[in-house]
């Protein structure tokens, strides 16, 4: 047969990667689909990602060696999914593949499908010989062929257990009300997985699970638990010292492959820095440390300078590869180092960043901040805030210095849900830092949304050279709504309610679960799949379903609008059961529960500009996560239920509300900080 690669014409990075490859590669579609079922032949399901260094490696091993190629395209019809574009098909296989192999899977994922899309055979990377307790790849080809052709009855039988057991997760639901079962046993589960010695949840690989830790946050300032302040605040202190965190750029790594947080797999993706940018002004604000300021700042100005695009959108991902090197971007050898800096300044750097350690990454360095301002300050007998100014100088030549290495590759997909994820917290970022040009970026890509990826009044969920592509999912409309709802939050825009609105009536529309409760990933109008997933677990990303949940609870308390609060009921009924199993792994869907237990205090401001702009900024100042402050001016227009209700009343007054019930109006601040005392949650 001829070999065809068809991805060629596709606009996914990750896709193009593969466009030259020997293998007879299709996207997903009709045409692949097609041909599986008229030849009766099984699929071979490639899904990962541009930025996946084991993605690459695989490909380099097999996709490109035309032996392999062969039997793929003598055996398979082959096809290659970008999990960021199609994240409907990854967390289906994904699923799958745990209950085949009894493990997680990962990226790259490889899958072997029968023709009806059904998966009998599954892993992730496999090595083109055998390795590493792993069989070569070539062997597992020749193997599944063989099998797919001469055991047709074991996999009908397996297929229909599959099958069941999958439709199984997304039919349960209870009957009564939430309780607070869940909050206390995740409290509990993220003691027990803490690393006392080291910081972060569980062992090596160390995720760095933002929502866990912020989830921890909220339960130390309400119920004064120190003991769980500690554990965040130790375990992001871990990671902002250490290699998770971009030291000279700013922004984090994906995961760090050691216990202690030393060496991380280099690639950055958008997802992970959107709530860790938030995470880390919670901490500064709990504790006062100027590190989590630090890093805040560091990763938001990293967003601004590397990941929005002049349109407007945030970029998806920065590669973990560079000049053919993992990590070749961000390591340094102590020469680079020292022709970058005077020589009393390298010094205090090889202090600073572990240059004057051994080598901690091949030979060369990957720089840290392990020793305190203190403990620097003592040691170069120096006054902490000039240490502090000599080491922001020695960052930024260092910065500018490694400036001209050759760049890790970026992946310019505008995603909506992770954009989301990222106006969120850089419109917390603005508000809570003071810093509005934070603020803009966030509104920026919210307009470049608005403008380039509706249609209709239906979210895309992709942009790429111009085109907007594949209807939205669950997790873009969850998303959006909550960044929306943080942006109003930051600065209040005429029109942005009304959308968040909108979003949420979208989902009620096409996605909800009208008999079991809940929110299906696709809509349902989306392609026919094995099965529609109804996620309730956090996974790489937060779980759409909790995200829903908490935005539903926030607008339907803000407006008024019981059937916004009925549906995140039901959305905490339909995922009781998962959550009740491991509380710990649904960090969104704890957030739901808890505004839905205990809802936050709404504070109203109405008057002019300048007056509610020092008010927000007081408020702003003190860690406060559970109150949402919305600052209305005078002329806003089009104000949807109870919002219309609290009028400017020709002057400037604060609304407080909480728990289903309101404050009288007040008219000055020190009147507003004891309402706030009076009514706190």
């Amino acid at each position: 047969m001829v070999h065809r690669n068809r991805l060629a014409k596709e606009t996914s990075p990750y896709l193009l990667q593969h466009a030259d490859n020997p293998v007879d590669w299709y996207p997903w579609g009709d045409e692949a689909l097609g041909r599986a079922r008229r030849e009766d032949r099984p699929i071979l399901l490639s899904i990962g990602y541009s930025a996946c260094h084991w993605c690459h490696v695989m490909a380099h091993e097999s996709f490109e060696n035309p032996e392999t190629a062969h039997l793929m395209n003598e055996h398979f019809v082959n096809i290659k999914v970008d999990r960021e574009e199609r994240p409907d098909l990854d967390r289906i296989y994904q699923t799958a593949h745990q209950y085949l192999t009894r493990r997680p899977g990962g990226w790259p994922l490889t899958l072997f499908l029968t023709p009806d899309q059904i998966p009998f055979a599954a892993g992730t990377y496999f090595p083109p010989n055998p390795r590493h307790g792993l069989p070569a790849f070539p062997d597992i080809l020749q193997r599944v062929a063989d099998f797919f052709h001469e055991r047709r009855d074991a996999i009908e039988e397996q297929n229909e257990s599959l099958q069941e057991a999958l439709q199984g997760a997304v039919d349960s639901r209870v009957a009564g009300l939430p309780d607070d079962g869940p909050l206390r046993r995740a409290r509990h589960e993220l003691e027990a997985n803490f690393d006392h010695e080291h910081g972060g949840l569980g062992t090596a690989p160390k995720f760095p699970h933002a929502h866990s830790h912020a989830f921890l946050l909220r339960q130390a300032a309400r119920h004064n638990d120190n003991e769980a302040r500690d554990i965040a605040l130790n375990s992001l202190a871990a990671m902002v010292s250490g290699g998770l965190f971009d030291q000279i750029g700013g922004g984090f790594f994906r995961y760090a492959v050691d216990a202690r947080w030393e060496i991380p797999h280099f690639e950055k993706m958008l997802y992970d820095n959107g709530p860790l940018l938030s995470l880390c002004i919670d901490a500064w604000q709990v504790s006062g440390e100027e590190r989590f300021r630090r890093a805040a700042v560091l990763t938001a100005e990293w967003v601004l300078r590397e990941m929005q695009s002049p349109e407007g959108g945030y970029y998806a991902t920065l590669d973990a590869d560079s000049g053919g090197q993992e990590g070749g971007f961000y390591l340094w050898t102590r020469e680079a180092a020292r022709e970058a800096l005077e020589p009393d300044d390298f010094r205090l750097a090889a202090a600073a960043y572990g240059l004057d350690q051994s080598a901690n990454f091949e030979g060369q360095w990957h720089l840290t901040r392990r020793p305190s301002i203190e403990a620097l300050a003592e040691s170069f007998d120096m006054a902490s805030s000039k240490l502090e100014r000599r080491l922001e100088a020695i960052r930024q030549r260092l910065f500018a210095a490694r400036e001209q290495r050759q760049r890790p590759g970026r992946d310019e997909k505008v995603l909506t849900s992770w954009n989301g994820l990222m106006i969120s917290a850089m419109a917390d970022a603005g508000r809570r830092l003071n810093e509005p040009r934070f603020t803009a970026s966030a509104e920026r890509a919210l307009d470049f949304i608005r403008t380039r990826l509706t249609d209709n009044g239906r979210l895309m969920a992709v942009y790429k050279d111009g085109q907007a592509r594949l209807s939205g999912y669950l997790d873009d409309y969850a998303f959006l709504a909550d960044g929306v709802v943080s942006l109003l939050e930051a600065r209040w825009r005429d029109g942005d309610l009304n959308f968040a609105l909108d979003l949420t009536e979208t989902l009620q529309e096409h996605f909800q679960d009208h008999e079991a409760g809940g929110f299906f990933f696709t809509a349902d109008d989306h392609e026919a799949l094995i099965l529609r997933p109804k996620p309730f677990m956090d996974e790489s990303t937060p779980s759409g379903n909790g995200i829903a949940a908490r935005a539903l609870l926030t607008l339907g308390h803000l407006t008024g609008r019981t059937d916004l609060l009925d549906a995140a009921e039901e959305t905490l009924q339909a995922g009781w059961n998962s959550l009740s199993e491991v509380p710990s792994i649904h960090g969104a869907l704890l957030h739901a529960l808890e505004d839905y237990l205990m809802p936050p205090q709404q504070v109203i401001l109405r008057g002019e500009d300048r007056g509610l702009q020092e008010w927000q900024d007081r408020l702003a100042g003190h860690f406060a996560p559970h109150r949402l402050v919305f600052s209305i001016p005078a002329g806003a227009r089009d104000l949807p239920g109870l919002l219309a209700e609290r009028p400017a009343d020709g002057g400037q007054l604060a609304y407080v509300c909480g728990a289903h019930r309101c404050a009288p109006p007040v008219r000055d601040f020190e009147a507003l900080e004891r309402t706030l005392e009076r009514t706190g949650t």
